[in-house]
């Protein structure tokens, strides 16, 4: 089973909110989910994103990938200083 943090859409037309969440790679985008670790508002300026690092690091651990989008908002979470105990080994594909 191919585990991947991606994220699910949940906001309406023209109105993006998402739901970061870990779920096989064969379910649909807003399909069946595993557990969701946090959330991420674009509109907001700055962007909101809020996430629990430390079920993040465990699913890392546990071999979860996440995709390249989600990459990208767990180094602006932490580069922000929002968890700064917290701490991801992102392995550069």
């Amino acid at each position: 089973m191919a585990v991947k943090i991606r994220l699910k859409r949940i906001g309406k037309k023209k109105k993006p909110f998402y739901r970061v969440v870990v779920a096989d790679s064969r379910f649909p985008r807003d399909g069946r989910f595993i557990e969701e670790i946090g959330y991420y508002n674009p509109l907001k300026d700055p962007a909101e994103i809020e996430l629990d690092m430390e079920k993040v690091n465990n699913w890392i651990k546990n071999g979860a990938q996440p995709t390249d989008t989600v990459k990208f908002i767990i180094k602006k979470y932490e580069k922000d200083g929002q968890d700064v105990e917290a701490v991801v080994n992102l392995k550069e594909e």
